[in-house]
């Protein structure tokens, strides 16, 4: 039977660091956790004959910190889902962390803290084949989990709404690489749709299941407003069980009182829309008010995309006490 070693633990967690005095460390002082250590961003390298160098064999997790200045307080979202998830896209990579969720979630935490951001941060886990060897194949090659946090603002407009254009390119199928698991050399195929979507003068992809239904933006879930309901692709539609959406989902049901339709949708669908907004880590909640040069409803910015906009910011700046469990916080 074909075993996969998990990755290497540390003996234990270090205790909590105190905060820094606020202000922004300098890229060369930022510290990751590293193949089991604390070590500088800068100094924290991997050997180009690494497996998931050669062959994309990672998955990685991006987390968004949420700084609140009134109440002097960092707030990492939903940090425990995203472990979960980095975990189970691990089960499917042939790869254990060697780190439980509880311990991951510890580990980020004292990051952060390490680091003393005081602002807007991003975290990336990367948990990846780190055996030197030539050869395709996921048994039989060691794992290691690193995690680095940056400071990071908006990854696209949150405000103004943004232009999106169907790409050429489709989804990857669940029978080709997996779509529920964030694995590295499977972004090769966002990265086509984004490419194209923005070299014809797009913001942003909307990209087709081979079939040509609806998927998913480059690397963001969609949600579609038509006649006062809300409605977003199943993951028969080859989309990423995106942690956001499922916290879209629930500010829909508890702040407006809709329910969210799960189904297949149209092309055509988005061209009849009332609203249409994309949503992810990276681009928090995204109006969107065209698509293939077609205003969606008036053209601007919906009323349900703004509203769900305003209540996720209040959940995930720790302004709502309803959505307490959605955030950890970090000082």
């Amino acid at each position: 039977m074909l075993t996969q070693q998990p990755a290497e633990a540390p003996a234990d967690i270090p205790a909590a660091t105190p905060a820094r005095n606020g202000t922004r460390p300098e890229t060369g002082d930022i510290v990751c956790w590293f193949e089991g250590a604390w070590v500088p961003l800068a100094d924290a390298k991997v050997g180009i004959m690494t497996h998931s160098f050669l062959y994309g064999t990672a998955v990685f997790e991006g987390i968004r910190a949420y700084w609140n200045a009134d109440q002097g307080q960092l707030y990492l979202l939903k940090l425990r889902e995203h472990y979960e998830r980095i975990t189970d896209s691990g089960k499917i990579m042939m790869m254990d962390p060697g780190l439980s969720v509880e311990q991951l979630v510890d580990l980020t935490v004292e990051l952060v803290r390490r680091n003393g951001f005081k602002e807007d941060t991003y975290i990336r886990p990367t948990l990846y084949k780190s055996s030197e060897a030539i050869g395709v194949r996921l048994h039989n090659v060691d794992c290691k989990i690193n995690i680095l946090a940056i400071p990071f603002g908006d990854y696209i407009d949150t405000n103004a709404g943004i232009k999106c254009g169907t790409v050429s390119w489709r989804r990857t199928s669940d029978l080709a690489i997996p779509s529920r698991a964030k694995i590295v050399g499977s972004y090769v195929n966002p990265a086509f749709s984004k490419t194209e979507a923005m070299l014809n003068g797009y913001d942003e992809a909307i990209v087709l299941t081979h079939d040509g239904k609806v998927s998913e933006g480059s690397a963001e879930n969609l949600f579609m407003v038509r006649r006062g309901q809300i409605h977003t692709p199943g993951v028969d539609n080859d989309i990423l069980e995106g942690i956001t959406r499922a916290g879209i989902i629930q500010l829909a049901k508890q702040e407006l009182g809709i329910d969210v339709v799960v189904r297949a949708i149209d092309r055509t669908e988005l061209y009849l829309a009332d609203e249409v907004f994309l949503c992810g880590t990276g681009a928090q909640i995204s109006p969107v008010t065209s698509i293939d040069h077609r205003p969606v409803g008036t053209g601007e910015v919906g009323p349900i995309a703004a509203a769900i906009g305003r209540a996720y910011f209040d959940a995930v700046r720790g302004r709502n006490q309803a959505y307490s469990d959605w955030v950890t916080p970090v000082y």
